[in-house]
Parts: C-alpha cells; structure tokens; sequence
C-alpha cells in the first residue's frame, strides 16, 4: 500500500511541476502586494546617435527648388511613400559612418556621433543659414530616425529582425510585434543585448511584474537585441500543459507497467 501511496505523490509532484505555472504567463503583475499600485514616470535620456545608425533628414523651404539639391532623392513627381519602406530608407537614408559623420549633399560630413536629433537638426540649420541662406529663406530642416530597427530571438513566436515607424518602442509593444513569448518562454528574465560607444552590455529584466516599467531597458533603443530563454519545461519534455503533462505521466506509467510484467513472468 505504501508503495501505492510514493507512487501517487511522485505522479502527483511530476503533475505540478512539469506543468507552467499561470503566475509566469501573465505580464506586469503587482507582486508587492502591501505596497500600493502606482508606478512612477520613466525619465527618458535623449537617444544620443551611434555609428551605423541612418537618418531620415528633410530640408524645406518657401522655394523647394532652393532645398531642391539638398534633397536629390525627391522629386516634384516623386511618391513620398515611397521612401518609407524599410529598403528605401537604407538606400536614401544618411548612414552614420565608423567616424561618427554623415554625408549630406553640397554641404559635405557633419559630425553628428553622440549628437541628439534636435542637436542635429540644429547643428544642421546653423550649417545652412551660415553658409547658404538667409533668415528670409524660412530653411525647415526635419531629423528622424529611420525606424526603430530591433531583433527577436529564441522563445518567440515569429523571431527575426523587426522595425517600426515609432520614435518610442517599449519592450512589451516589440514582442507583441513578434508574436509574444511562447508558452515555454522565460518571461522572467528576458535578456537585453544593447549597443553602447564603450561596447555592449547585457541586462535581464522581468516582464511578469509591473516595476519592469521603471527599468531604463523597458524602452527599446536602435539595434537592440531581445533574447527569450526557454522555461525549465522545454528540456524536460513534459508538456507545456497540464493536460500534455498528465498524458507524458499516463505514458511513463504504463511503459513502466507494461516493463514490470514483462520482467516477472
């Protein structure tokens, strides 16, 4: 009888615990339950520019055909769509190179590494009311990232390099955009890969409780790598589910059953 009774609590042990828990599948969960639920603004720091990154710049003004050689790639009967694809912004984007410089078109390289888009934009206008035009000109110059470009990877449903037209991507918006986590993924310690001038760090953040919010990883940064680790389930072959779990154990036992009879007769 007691032999029953190990049996059943190790079926039952293997049940609970192959199985994922629902507390690890639910996103920004108020673990601190004495505390209340208010969740302080995030302080974003200015995105500073880094190499390899390419920029949107748009020059404008009361006569197009003044800004018209600043801007070779559009033309009176051009699509302005069409250079919102992810192609046309690589081809007709400013790219900034190993020294930190972009190429704009009769003006030449301007530096622009570490450089904020309003400090570019600005270091841009001085550039041309100096040495081109005047005040009267009305010289409008537009600064943008082309995309937030950012990579998927491992427990996700539709992994790969993603980007979207937004200056502000939080990491919850980003897997949404790749599918979410599948059921087997760690959203406990999902990992940050992020590119800095000194080198690239790595940081773990927790999706399923709501302080995430206050990381400074939460929102997304260009180039940045998002790695979805596999839950202990995946090795073990257990089943995702409770269901899927109690079939492997229906299964377990009667190969072990079927073994014992064989060996005692």
């Amino acid at each position: 009888m007691k032999k029953y009774t190990v049996l059943f609590l190790l079926t039952m042990g293997l049940f609970f615990t192959s199985c994922v828990p629902t507390k690890d599948l639910i996103y920004l969960q108020n673990k601190n339950k004495s505390a209340e639920n208010n969740i302080n603004p995030v302080v974003l720091k200015p995105y500073r520019l880094q190499t390899n990154d390419v920029l949107n710049i748009t020059i404008k003004a009361i006569d197009p055909k003044l800004v018209a050689i600043f801007n070779p790639t559009t033309t009176e009967n051009s699509n302005p769509m069409q250079g919102l694809s992810e192609q046309g912004l690589y081809f007709n984007g400013f790219t900034v190179n190993d020294h930190g410089n972009i190429r704009i078109p009769v003006i030449g390289e301007i530096n622009v590494l570490g450089y904020t888009l309003d400090e570019t934009r600005i270091k841009i206008e001085k550039e041309l009311l100096e040495n081109y035009f005047n005040k009267e000109a009305n010289v409008f110059v537009s600064v943008k990232l082309s995309g937030l470009r950012f990579t998927v990877n491992g427990e996700i449903n539709s992994p790969g390099t993603k980007m979207l037209f937004q200056e502000k991507v939080n990491v919850l918006e980003a897997i949404a955009n790749a599918g979410d986590i599948t059921v087997i993924g760690d959203r406990k310690k999902v990992t940050i890969i992020r590119q800095f001038p000194h080198g690239t760090e790595m940081h773990d953040i927790d999706l399923t409780d709501v302080n995430v919010m206050q990381s400074p990883y939460y929102y997304l940064q260009p180039n940045d790598y998002i790695y979805i680790k596999p839950l202990p389930q995946k090795s073990w072959g257990t089943g995702k589910t409770g269901i899927e779990s109690l079939g492997t154990i229906i299964t377990l036992l009667s190969l072990a059953s079927t073994t014992y009879l064989l060996l005692t007769r």
